[in-house]
């Protein structure tokens, strides 16, 4: 009989609505937010925030862009789950928005830049930055939201985006996070014309005063540390406030440290710094949810480990094992179930079935 397992995850009960004490401490609202430039769509977002009443401060989490256009459509904001929990339970209301052109969010996609030959990357940072101030002026007409204290973090294009935005701040913008922003990376370590894109942080610098952190790692291959610190450098040259931190490197990729998997690593960064900026609003973060499920048989030590890191990734999700327990595949993060259980099959590229959808196991 194998021991069941008692793993705590980012807030997986909440998530997927199951009961228990740590369940109740947040509540969860998909959402749709109006945008005329969006059409009947609007923009795809969902929003989480510890449970109880009053008005909550707004952390805004803001997606990368994929190096192919056609995985923009497959993106989804529950994939960004586990990183905004770790906000909420740090007390924000924290939403994670899908821009245009992603996801389930109506509209063209609007951040183009040009070609790789002849960028214009301010150019493409200002559409990002108006989708980000359109979800927040619609979220703090909200009563659960306190619009005095917002704060914006985003990875990537996220990241650019809003740096954008603190060089046109909405009113309440107290504070912004940066995680490996840029664009224009089409290839690991190649971005097209990346003095313009040093040109574009120095561009937003002149106008930019909202206090920033700027995280980027050793090891990042999208915007590597030297060009990372020419960001910076650009961009506090003209006026704007940060923080900067280069980390050691993570995985394979330090392009990836705000993940779920970065969350040891970012959640100090990102610590210190609110309380530079006195927006620590708990003195300990609530508490993570508690599930237990007994893990599929059989396994060897690489599938039991696979199954803990499917357990704490994001709904929608499924996991696919073979028979020998030698092979397995997962998917998360996805709008179905059945997208979920698609993906886990063909990830796993064997004699699989899936064997757990969400936090169920499949008889």
């Amino acid at each position: 009989m194998l021991q069941r397992w008692r793993i705590a995850i980012v807030a997986l009960a909440a998530l997927l609505n199951i009961e228990g004490a740590a369940a109740d401490d947040f509540v969860r609202e998909e959402l749709r937010i109006p945008m005329a430039a969006a059409g009947p769509k609007g923009l795809e977002a969902v929003l989480v925030r510890p449970r109880g009443p009053g008005r909550y401060p707004l952390a805004l989490i803001n997606h990368g862009s994929p190096r192919s256009s056609a995985d923009r459509p497959g993106m989804t904001p529950l994939a960004m789950l586990p990183v905004a929990m770790e906000f909420a339970r740090r007390g924000w209301a924290t939403a994670v928005v899908m821009r245009r052109g992603y996801g389930g969010s109506g509209g063209n996609w609007a951040e183009g830049y040009g070609s790789c030959e002849n960028p214009d990357y301010v150019a493409g940072g200002i559409p990002s930055a108006v989708d980000l101030r359109t979800a927040i002026d619609y979220l703090s007409q909200r009563p659960d939201i306190d619009p005095s204290r917002i704060i914006s973090a985003g990875v990537s294009a996220g990241g650019f985006a809003t740096v954008a935005l603190t060089a046109d701040p909405p009113k309440g913008l107290v504070a912004g996070i940066n995680f490996a922003g840029g664009r224009g990376s089409q290839s690991a370590d190649s971005v097209c014309h990346g003095e313009r894109l040093i040109s574009a942080y120095g561009t937003f610098g002149k106008r930019s005063r909202v206090p920033m952190l700027w995280v980027y790692a050793e090891n990042d291959h999208f915007f590597g540390p030297a060009l990372a610190k020419r960001f910076n450098e650009a961009f506090t040259a003209g006026g704007g406030r940060t923080t900067f931190i280069l980390e050691p490197p993570f995985g394979a990729d330090g392009h990836s440290l705000f993940s779920r998997a970065g969350i040891p690593r970012w959640t100090p960064l990102v610590d210190n710094f609110l309380k530079s900026q006195n927006l620590v609003l708990r003195d300990t973060p609530l508490p993570l949810a508690t599930v237990e499920l007994q893990p599929p048989s059989p396994m060897n030590d690489k599938t039991r480990q696979a199954f803990a890191d499917y357990l704490a990734s994001a709904p929608h999700k499924a996991f696919a094992l073979s028979p020998d327990g030698q092979h397995f595949g997962s998917k998360s993060g996805r709008r179905t179930v059945e997208e979920a259980k698609s993906g886990a099959l063909e990830n796993c590229k064997s004699q699989c079935r899936v064997v757990v959808v969400d936090d169920n196991a499949v008889r």
